[in-house]
């Protein structure tokens, strides 16, 4: 603090600047502040008659879907009353819900004993169910004291009731909350003979209710005439509490005040504290109901543009100041600028920044003088460092390539020892079965069975293809083989269908009990002129993977083509691939686990293969039962 009063104490200025500042500050902030505290009165008003206007809206909407209700269940009441049959009361409550997308359900009950022969009880019901609507007599059950039947009889005229659950054990319902338009029935003669009540679901209430927003954090509440929400964004407090559950008097005053208001049926706004923060409240009755609607706009949504302006004016404010600060200083300090830069720059060079470079200059006196000698004094010390610099970065450069080298030779060792340990592994095993058999069928051949010997035959014979098969793809993975390969391939015209087949006879030879369904979608006359040798080893490696990783019960192999290529399809049931594993799988002498059978040279030397013939080997990746390959190759060529 003591530095930064000795550097304004030096420079006039500064001095100059700050006294501009201390005569300006005080004029700004007053007028600002008037202008504030007059926007903030004049958006309060915009938001409240904005915020009175969405409610009547939403009113508006809710009265036109009530007017539907009322108007279907007024339309329907003389057709009631001329036809009083059981069949036509379950053909007019299905009218009824048919006519009116708005309408939920309709319900036509009676008084008891009504129709002798239904007994007590009897209700026509119709309800929506999605797209379609059910119509039935509802099983018996005490209806009479139900609020949608009792409140009309008692009242003598048609009423909307709350928001219920529909739910009654071993009837038909409607799913979630609904509110009823219940209308009495009274004969020619003045006698009561039931009600008619039509649904609406309180879930379409709501979603027409919250059509339109003032603001983004803005919702929509509606309480019954007892205080009870109807609707309300958070769904645990619908019709189980009201406005005034768990509210103190002292500290939630207000909404306790908003409840007397909306629960009297009048209409205004009022600031109300909810969850500690203030918020704008617009109340109103929904007209032909008990029930009043309020839109809740949170305090900080009216005032968000307000306080953006204010932010952005404030910055404004502060970057005003600090230019006429800066123009202060720059008009005071114009005569000796060329010392001020000098010294600046020279105190810059002296703490190790060279990057801004001193300017010389044509003026002859001493000034001039002295700037183009530190000028040249600079261009010297850039030189000397940009050659340390070039020194460093090319030893820094030897170093990154000798450790990068030094890692692959660590990886590469460490590969080989895992490759020689991976084939001592794979081969030790069948060299280890054929010479145990070879000494058995030299030491006790007299003695055995023939079947004993033909089995043992088997197995040398079996052991014998694998070591071969592994020998095979040790050449094929080496330098002269990818030569060989190339060089001596021979393409002839190969039919699809008999080399799959083919395919699956050879690798019964590793897998006698192996069994694979075949499916064919082209004649057998469908050929491609290819390798026969490289797509058959192709085709086995995938038939021996299958057998060997899959149930080996449900493996299959499907031939199909389009107009341009023919598709082997391979699927099987069983674990599958990893997906952490799926980019590593064509890459050779890669698996998943070094200890397992293999030399993780199959799916590669399979896939270079196709490649090699034109084609491609893929996994499907959205097949989960198992494994789908796809082999594609080129029907012409």
């Amino acid at each position: 603090m003591r530095s930064i009063i000795r550097h304004i104490r030096q420079s006039l200025s500064l001095k100059l600047s700050f006294s501009i500042l201390l005569m300006t500050v005080p004029v700004f902030i007053v007028s600002l502040g008037i202008l504030f505290v007059q926007s903030r009165r004049h958006i309060r008003q915009e938001a409240v008659e904005h915020a009175t206007s969405a409610l009547n809206t939403s009113v508006q909407r809710v009265r036109r879907y009530l007017n539907t209700v009322e108007t279907a269940t007024d339309a329907t009441e003389w057709l009631v009353l001329e036809s009083m049959h059981p069949d036509s009361l379950l053909s007019f409550s299905n009218r009824v819900v048919l006519l009116n997308a708005n309408v939920n359900g309709c319900s036509i009950t009676t008084e008891p004993y009504l129709f002798p022969q239904y007994g007590k009880y009897f209700s026509a019901y119709s309800v929506r169910e999605g797209d379609s609507i059910t119509t039935v007599r509802e099983k018996e059950y005490e209806y009479f004291d139900k609020v949608w039947y009792k409140t009309p009889k008692e009242l003598k005229e048609a009423c909307w009731v709350d928001p219920f659950n529909d739910y009654n054990e071993g009837t038909l319902s409607a799913s979630g909350m609904i509110a009823s338009y219940c209308k009495p029935l009274y004969g020619k003669e003045g006698q009561f003979m039931g009600v008619i009540s039509t649904d609406l679901s309180l879930q379409r209430l709501a979603d027409a209710i919250a059509a339109e927003k003032p603001y983004r954090n803005a919702y929509f509440v509606m309480l019954g005439a007892d205080g009870h929400y109807f609707v309300h964004p958070d769904s645990t407090k619908l019709v189980t509490q009201t406005i005034f559950t768990d509210m103190d008097a002292r500290r939630h005053a207000d909404i306790i005040a908003l409840g007397h208001e909306m629960t009297a049926g009048h209409h205004g706004a009022m600031m109300v504290d909810v969850h500690g923060k203030p918020c704008l409240v617009c109340y109103g009755r929904v007209t032909g109901t008990k029930w009043s609607l309020a839109l809740v706009c949170p305090d900080s949504d009216i005032l968000y543009n307000y306080y953006q302006l204010s932010n952005l004016i404030a910055i404004l404010i502060i970057i005003g100041l600090i230019l006429i600060t800066w123009f202060c200083r720059r008009i005071v300090a114009h005569s000796i600028r060329p010392l001020n830069r000098l010294v600046e720059q020279s105190q810059r060079l002296a703490s190790g920044q060279y990057d801004e470079m001193i300017k010389t200059t044509s003026r002859q006196d001493a000034v001039g003088r002295l700037q183009n000698s530190f000028a040249l004094m600079q261009d010297s010390l850039n030189q000397h460092i940009g050659d340390i610099q070039k020194m460093h970065e090319e030893t820094e450069k030897r170093n990154e390539e000798l450790q990068r080298a030094s890692l692959l030779a660590e990886e590469s060792d460490r590969q080989k020892t895992v490759f020689i340990q991976n084939m001592t592994h794979q081969i030790r095993t069948p060299l280890n079965i054929i010479m145990g058999f070879a000494q058995i069928l030299r030491d006790n051949v007299t003695d055995l069975p023939v079947g004993e010997i033909r089995k043992m035959a088997d197995m040398v014979e079996h052991n014998a293809m694998t070591l071969n098969r592994m020998v095979l793809m040790l050449y094929d993975s080496s330098d002269s083989g990818v030569s060989d390969e190339m060089n001596s391939q021979k393409y002839e015209s190969v039919s699809c269908n008999e080399i799959a087949r083919d395919s699956i006879a050879n690798i019964s030879l590793h897998f006698p009990d192996f069994s694979v369904h075949f499916e064919t979608r082209i004649p057998d006359s469908l050929s491609i002129n290819t390798s026969r040798l490289y797509l058959m080893r192709s085709l086995r490696e995938i038939l021996y993977n299958s057998a060997k990783y899959s149930d080996g019960q449900h493996i299959s192999l499907c031939v199909s083509a389009t107009e341009s290529v023919v598709r082997f399809v391979f699927e099987d049931t069983g674990p599958g691939i990893d997906a952490n594993y799926i980019n590593e799988m064509f890459v050779p002498f890669t698996k998943v686990n070094d200890l397992s059978e293999g030399l993780g040279l199959g799916l590669p030397l399979s896939k270079r293969h196709i490649i090699n013939l034109g084609g491609n080997l893929i996994l499907d990746t959205e097949y989960h039962e198992g494994c789908r390959f796809i082999v594609e190759l080129p029907l012409h060529t």
